[in-house]
C-alpha cells in the first residue's frame, strides 16, 4: 500500500498547510484534506493547489465543506450539518497521501468525536507540525501523549519556523520522537521555496 502521512499541528497556527505542500512535494504524493471549515473560496486545499501548481498534484475533494471559520463542530450545527464519521473514508489513491487535519488533535468534529478518533481510520502515520512560541513545549509534549496513549504511530516532528536548541533537544530527548526536519521561515510562498524545503525533507522521509 502506497504510505499515508496525517499532518497535524499543536495548534491552529502551527503551519499545516505549509508543512502538507511541502510533504506533498517531497513525496510526490496526493493531497487530502477531510474537513474544511471557513474559507470556502480559497481553502487548504485551494491554497496547496496554488504553491504546488495545479497540474502537477492530484488534490482530493473534502469529505465535508463548512462555511464558517470555526471548530468543525461548532461551524457544522450553526450550518445545520452533523459531520458523520463513517462519510469520512480515505479516498483510493495511486501515490503516497498526505492528508490534513483541521486545528489540533483533540478538535472536535461533532459533540461525540474528536479528531483524533478518526486517525486510526486512516491507516497513517502522524506527522506533527510544531512552532515555537511561549507554550510550545508544553502543546508539543501533550500532543505526542496523547498519540502515544492511543498507540498511533508518529513518523516524526517537523519543526516550522525559527530553530530553537534548547526547546527542541528537550522535546526529543523526553519522547522519544525524531525531528524529521524544519521548515524555513519564508518570506515568500513560491515554488522555489517550496522546491528547496522538499528537497531537504525528501532525505528524511
Amino acid at each position: 500500500m502506497n504510505p499515508r502521512y496525517f499532518v497535524c499541528g499543536i495548534h491552529t497556527d502551527a503551519g499545516k498547510t505549509v508543512a502538507s505542500a511541502v510533504l506533498v512535494k517531497a513525496l510526490g504524493a496526493s493531497y487530502w484534506k477531510p474537513v474544511q471549515a471557513g474559507d470556502l473560496d480559497f481553502s487548504d486545499t485551494h491554497k496547496v493547489l496554488q504553491y504546488l501548481l495545479p497540474e502537477s498534484i492530484q488534490a482530493f475533494p473534502e469529505a465535508y465543506r463548512l462555511p464558517y471559520p470555526l471548530s468543525p463542530h461548532a461551524s457544522a450545527e450553526r450550518a445545520g450539518v452533523w459531520v458523520d464519521p463513517a462519510k469520512i473514508v480515505v479516498p483510493e489513491h495511486q501515490k503516497a497521501l498526505v492528508i490534513e487535519g483541521a486545528g489540533g488533535l483533540l478538535v472536535p468534529l461533532n459533540r461525540q468525536t474528536l479528531y483524533i478518533d478518526l486517525i486510526p481510520s486512516f491507516n497513517a502515520k502522524v506527522v506533527l507540525v510544531s512552532r515555537h512560541y511561549l507554550g510550545s513545549i508544553n502543546h508539543t509534549l501533550l500532543s505526542i501523549e496523547a498519540l502515544k496513549s492511543r498507540n498511533i504511530p508518529i513518523e516524526g516532528i517537523l519543526f516550522n519556523g525559527a530553530e530553537n536548541p534548547e526547546t527542541e533537544s528537550l522535546i526529543t530527548e523526553y519522547t522519544g520522537v525524531r525531528v524529521i526536519g524544519r521548515i524555513d521561515q519564508a518570506e515568500s510562498l513560491n515554488a522555489e521555496f517550496f522546491e528547496t524545503q522538499a528537497r531537504k525533507l525528501k532525505q528524511a522521509l
